[in-house]
């Protein structure tokens, strides 16, 4: 049985068993106190010396933080107990002693990163990985309810999707080979079959950047869609935020509130998002003062500024060709833009999903590729997409941390993953 099976006023008086680990303990006279915590919550427990057996009351004595743990009691409603109830217990069984915790509260962050084994089991980390499950399981469901095709597109590449500065290089029985940046170029390889795809995998960035928003491997909702433009992909983009916001505003508000997370912050933000262009932004920022030249790409300094304009996530279109991705279709009125967005989170988040419309055109796309200093050898199975049967198509990519962090309001990126990986972090 689960804790928050009997968080209830049906449960008590009932006799329950719980299986758990020790949160807090605490001896008062004759009877011992100890907060019982398991996936679900956290329940008091109260052994009296007067009514139990001498082995459950040793066992009470001895029992220590995080040690796991039987217990078995009524259940009783005591409105000073953290959780409004407690269990008068009978039998108490420790069934994995726990050495003395190293976590004891008020460590730095280093610490609690080299601990992150341990650190995991704190009721923050616990909302934060509950969120992150409604998060994917929303993501999967707006997808499934919409008609697209969920793919398994390869971890191991053996040509870049974005910069090659930024690749993680790995020998692949001899052969140079690079773990995955986005499964953009597979997905549009299964738009062919599928016509409308999606995928959740894991992309490596070996970027050098020390920001709160970056991390070295993170996880990847992406999509690709035949005949679809880029207002359209954009449509899809703005319907697949909310569904998620609205299910964790449905199924997570208690860790929501637990995270010090105002719900209503959240319920105002609604579809349809503002859209702005590049050139717009750029004027934002020259008139804040900010110091940016057309042509520079927007860093998170530059993002933080422009959402203090908006109260929900807002696009920005048509980036300058520059400062793009090779495979970005080039804007047919004005070819120095290209068909590009992203979605910026409001509050000083930033990019959360950056989608474009990707060039069906064989010989545009070659150029590309050698503007960019690209090897086309390498591309050669990815040109040939625009050989055999070229249509229009776009897609997008959304950081599920950076999804995460905005939605919980976590100040850092780092506690939106069990173990994060970044550029001084490789262990536990």
């Amino acid at each position: 049985m689960l804790i928050k099976n009997v968080l209830k006023d049906e449960a008590v008086d009932t006799n329950v068993k719980l299986k758990g680990w020790v949160y807090r303990k605490r001896i008062v006279g004759g009877k011992v106190f100890v907060v019982l915590r398991d996936s679900s919550g956290i329940i008091q427990c109260v052994i009296d010396r007067g009514s139990v057996d001498e082995i459950t009351w040793r066992s009470a004595e001895r029992i220590t933080r995080e040690s796991s743990c039987i217990v078995e009691g009524v259940v009783k409603k005591e409105p000073r107990a953290p959780t409004g109830y407690e269990i008068h217990v009978s039998k108490l069984e420790i069934v994995g002693l726990s050495d003395w915790f190293p976590i004891r509260g008020g460590e730095g962050v280093d610490y609690l990163l080299d601990n992150r084994h341990l650190w995991i089991r704190s009721r923050k980390i616990q909302a934060i990985m509950k969120i992150k499950h409604t998060v994917l399981q929303a993501g999967r469901e707006y997808f499934n309810k919409n008609g697209w095709w969920e793919v398994t597109p390869p971890i191991i590449t053996g040509s870049a999707c974005e910069s090659g500065a930024t690749q993680f290089e790995i020998n692949y029985f001899g052969q140079k080979a690079y773990l995955s940046q986005s499964a953009q170029l597979y997905l549009e390889a299964l738009i062919y079959t599928l016509d409308k795809v999606w995928s959740l995998t894991p992309s490596f960035r070996a970027e050098k950047s020390r920001t709160r928003r970056h991390l070295a491997e993170y996880w990847h909702l992406e999509a690709e869609a035949a005949w679809y433009g880029m207002e359209d992909m954009m449509k899809v983009t703005e319907k697949l935020v909310d569904y998620i916001v609205r299910k964790v505003l449905d199924e997570r508000l208690e860790e929501l509130e637990f995270l010090g997370r105002k719900p209503g912050t959240l319920e105002n933000m609604k579809p349809p998002y503002p859209r702005i262009r590049y050139d717009e932004a750029i004027e934002i920022l020259q008139k804040k003062g900010v110091d940016i030249k057309w042509g520079e790409d927007l860093g998170a300094d530059e993002e933080r500024v422009l959402t203090q304009e908006f109260d929900r996530p807002f696009f920005i279109t048509h980036f300058p060709r520059q400062i793009k991705a090779f495979y970005m279709k080039l804007d047919p009125k004005d070819p120095k833009y290209v068909l590009g967005f992203d979605l910026l989170a409001p509050e000083g988040y930033g990019e959360i999903v950056g989608g474009s419309v990707r060039e069906d055109d064989y010989e545009t796309l070659l150029k590309r590729i050698l503007e960019f200093g690209l090897n086309p050898e390498e591309y050669k199975w990815y040109l040939d997409l625009r050989k055999y049967g070229s249509v229009p198509h776009s897609g997008f990519g959304l950081g599920v941390e950076r999804t995460v962090m905005w939605i919980a309001g976590l100040d850092h990126i780092r506690d939106a993953i069990p173990f994060p990986r970044f550029r001084e972090r490789l262990r536990p």
